[in-house]
């Protein structure tokens, strides 16, 4: 979990009662970079020190792009992960508004905007997958074992449904 977003508000703030629209995207657009180009940073770390599963890996930019490392990143909220609910099992895991500076919103949005969180798995043959469809009773089952109401369940996994 990473963050480039803290202390933006206030900068943003200045540039709205200035009318700059212009600045604040540019300054959002910089945050949202810089922290996408952070994780990227953390995941090299992982495959070549921190766990050294590829301790001499030397990939081009094009080959890093293309995702030719070994293992993934997934994100909760993307087409392996839909259910953005799951990162509240990893805030409280990992307790990143004492250590970092970023909460969960009510719906499950990281704050500041500029902050980004994933899942690492090293096996080098992960890949990423889409989560498909999902049925009514797919729905219902995944509401019992996560202890919520199939309404809820509904709107956070809306995109994935199958039925109306």
């Amino acid at each position: 979990m990473v963050t480039a977003g803290l202390g933006i508000e206030q900068l943003l703030e200045e540039f709205k009662l200035q009318f700059d629209d212009y600045q604040g995207i540019m300054v959002k657009a910089l945050a949202d970079r810089l922290a996408e180009a952070f994780t990227e940073l953390i995941h090299l770390q992982v495959r070549k020190t921190f766990w050294g599963y590829v301790p001499d890996e030397n990939l081009t930019l094009d080959e890093l792009l293309l995702e030719k490392y070994s293992g993934i990143r997934p994100a909760h909220g993307y087409p392996a992960c839909p259910d953005h609910s799951e990162k509240e099992i990893l805030f409280n895991f990992l307790d990143p508004d004492k250590k970092t500076g970023i909460h969960l919103s009510e719906s499950y949005s990281m704050m500041p905007a500029a902050s980004v969180s994933g899942l690492i798995f090293a096996h080098p043959k992960s890949r990423y997958f889409f989560v498909g469809n999902i049925s009514e009773d797919q729905v219902r089952d995944y509401a019992k074992r996560k202890g919520m109401p199939v309404a809820l369940v509904e709107s956070l996994l809306a995109s994935n449904l199958n039925y109306k």
